[in-house]
């Protein structure tokens, strides 16, 4: 059972109970099926359609369940081959089944053999049904196995679960943060140059015990930040890329390029050229190569010499599908803006200050916000490319529905961490407070998907619960782990 009966499936119930078919019903493996009692319509939601049903399948009478799905598929993305509830079902209907499967199997196992209606019914009604099945396979419900039952779990349990799950994602992206927080710190203890991390970290780095003695170096800390800020101004399609060409470019580097006026453009030259961004004003013609590419460029001219490390190629980024607003050059000019700052303005010391200092939570939110809504300005406020206007000006390099995914996916939990490192208790739990009433703005579709898929809406608005929810996703309801999640074992226990 669903909840695709208030749609369409009410009416192959009725079809169903009246036994109205155009034919003599088999098995799609070719038995025949007498309908001695079409059974009791069960109105429990988390249970079969039908039961004490008693059907002769062949030469063998059964009597039992009989489930009525849309879809063939439907028995496994609605979570029924790992529901207790199933075991007694004597056969599956299904509207449609495309590639004809013969059966369906309970979760311990039994097999059971299918009937696809479709075959059985007249063409005009099942026109009707395709139509209507197909709005509810693109709905958001039909992504959780479990949406169809959620009605038997209550609101409480959901959210106190999706509280759990939302903590549980905050201290994974604080162990990754503090994981390669050591990486850096056994990394300068070796002498090593690390361009991007191309070797295994050995036996004596999982062996070494680390203090907080061990990174009072402000630099390590700068160099983390930096990595994790522009892996979030990456998104999911050039994250990986960021990150990188931030070990590549790293801390170290673009210290030595300077302190004069220029500086900020030899950071865009650095950053863009050896991020493989840049055209070849070599090979352009003079009338289509812009000043700003034509100063990076000479910029580049010097940095080279003192640059050995990895470059990487346009070929490496994704453009593809991308709001313009979003493209890895807007994101790396947005960046740029963030680096100095943190290397010249005071960033980090800034947060730090606020945090500590800023006893309402409400304030606090907004004034960490206005740290990393970065405003669109130079060559980039009116290019989305090198050499190519943009068809409007652009306003922000960093938006505030960014800048609030920075704080909570980078900011907080590496607060959380550094306050954690030195034994500053007091201002660790302030940012778990944080955490917990920050406000949620951006639409995310995961969060949205899951969010009416267990009927908790009206918590999409709180970072924590969407954060629960994405790590619900990612970790349970993408990978089949119904049974290993607390609201499936409800559901389908």
């Amino acid at each position: 059972m669903n909840s695709a009966p208030k749609v369409y499936e009410s009416h192959l119930y009725e079809i169903w109970k009246s036994q109205q078919f155009i034919k003599p019903l088999q098995t799609t493996s070719g038995l025949d099926i007498t309908v001695l009692d079409p059974g009791v319509r069960d109105p429990d939601v988390s249970g079969p359609d039908f039961k004490h049903a008693r059907i002769r399948i062949g030469n063998i009478t059964y009597v039992g369940d009989i489930e009525i799905d849309g879809d063939y598929s439907n028995w496994k993305s609605h979570g029924h081959n790992i529901n207790n509830k199933y075991d007694k079902i004597v056969l599956h209907v299904a509207l449609f089944n495309k590639f004809n499967h013969q059966y369906v199997y309970t979760k311990e196992g039994r097999k059971v053999p299918t009937l696809s209606l479709c075959d059985f019914i007249n063409n005009d009604l099942l026109e009707k049904f395709e139509t209507k099945i197909q709005k509810i396979s693109n709905s958001p419900n039909s992504k959780l196995k479990c949406s169809s039952l959620i009605e038997a779990i209550d609101e409480k349990t959901k959210s106190k679960y999706l509280l759990e799950m939302g903590m549980l994602r905050f201290d994974k992206k604080c162990s990754r943060i503090y994981q390669r927080l050591k990486e850096l710190t056994f990394i300068r203890e070796l002498k090593l140059s690390e361009p991007v991390i191309s070797y295994d970290l050995n036996d004596r780095f999982n062996e070494r015990k680390f203090t907080h003695d061990d990174f009072k170096d402000q630099e390590l800390w700068l160099q983390l930040f930096y990595e994790f800020i522009f892996e979030a101004l990456g998104y999911s399609k050039n994250k990986t890329i960021m990150m990188n060409l931030a070990q590549s470019v790293n801390i170290e580097f673009l210290k030595k390029l300077g302190s004069d006026g220029q500086l900020f453009q030899r950071f865009e030259s650095a950053l863009f050229t050896i991020g493989g961004l840049i055209p070849d004003v070599k090979k352009m013609p003079e009338s289509e190569t812009t000043n700003y590419t034509k100063e990076l460029s000479a910029h580049w001219e010097n940095i080279c010499k003192i640059y050995d490390g990895k470059t990487y190629d346009e070929t490496q980024w994704h453009f593809f599908k991308m709001r313009p607003q979003n493209f890895p050059t807007i994101r790396i000019a947005g960046g740029v803006k963030i680096i100095y700052s943190l290397l010249y303005g005071g960033l980090l010391p800034n947060i730090i200050k606020k945090i500590n200092e800023i006893r309402n939570l409400t304030v606090l939110i907004n004034s960490l916000r206005s740290l990393f809504v970065i405003k669109a300005s130079g060559f980039w406020q009116k290019h989305y490319v090198f050499d190519q206007p943009a068809s409007s000006e652009i306003k922000y390099f960093v938006g505030a529905s960014r800048a609030d995914e920075i704080i909570v996916n980078v900011i907080l939990p590496f607060m959380s961490v550094y306050f954690n490192v030195f034994g500053n208790s007091d201002l660790s739990k302030k940012v778990l407070k944080l955490y917990n009433i920050y406000p949620q703005n951006s639409d995310n579709k995961i969060v949205r998907d899951v969010g009416e898929g267990l009927n908790l809406e009206e918590y999409l608005n709180k970072t924590i619960y969407s954060q629960g929810m994405i790590e619900l996703f990612r970790s349970k309801c993408s990978k089949n782990k119904c049974l290993e999640c607390e609201i499936g074992k409800v559901v389908f226990g």
